[in-house]
């Protein structure tokens, strides 16, 4: 599986073969729980306590592309009051808030994380024990 494929699918950075979360993000009571770590090569995703604050600034990001999106779609499609513009953005964003929360963890673990993907890391680990 390529990189891009990895990221979309949730995968461990390192063998791009385990789930970071435990569950789907259409499950909305556990969207958020991650697995400690890869159940297939062993890399811990939380690199450091508070790694993921960071992820803040992702979601950040993907919040004002959302806002800036729905409010020219809304001015092409007529002419609508302030409180249309901002119930609109504001139940986008409420509808995307698993996969924006998700996809801003998974986007910092694989800019920030440090982690090289090795194809074979998990024949290294079996090989040495």
């Amino acid at each position: 599986m390529n990189k891009a494929g990895a990221i979309i699918s949730g995968k461990c950075p390192r063998c791009h073969q385990g789930d970071i979360f435990k569950t789907s993000a259409f499950n909305l009571l556990a969207f958020y729980k991650m697995n400690p770590q890869c159940s297939e090569c062993g890399l811990h995703y939380e690199r450091e306590p508070g790694f993921f604050f960071g992820a803040m600034y992702i979601s950040y990001a993907f919040s004002v592309a959302i806002f800036v999106a729905v409010g020219v779609a809304l001015s092409f499609l007529g002419d609508f009051s302030l409180e249309i513009y901002l119930l609109a953005i504001i139940g986008v964003i409420a509808l995307l808030l698993p996969f924006l929360f998700r996809y801003s963890r998974i986007l910092f673990l694989y800019l920030f994380g440090g982690v090289d993907y090795e194809p074979a890391y998990k024949k290294k680990v079996s090989e040495v024990g």
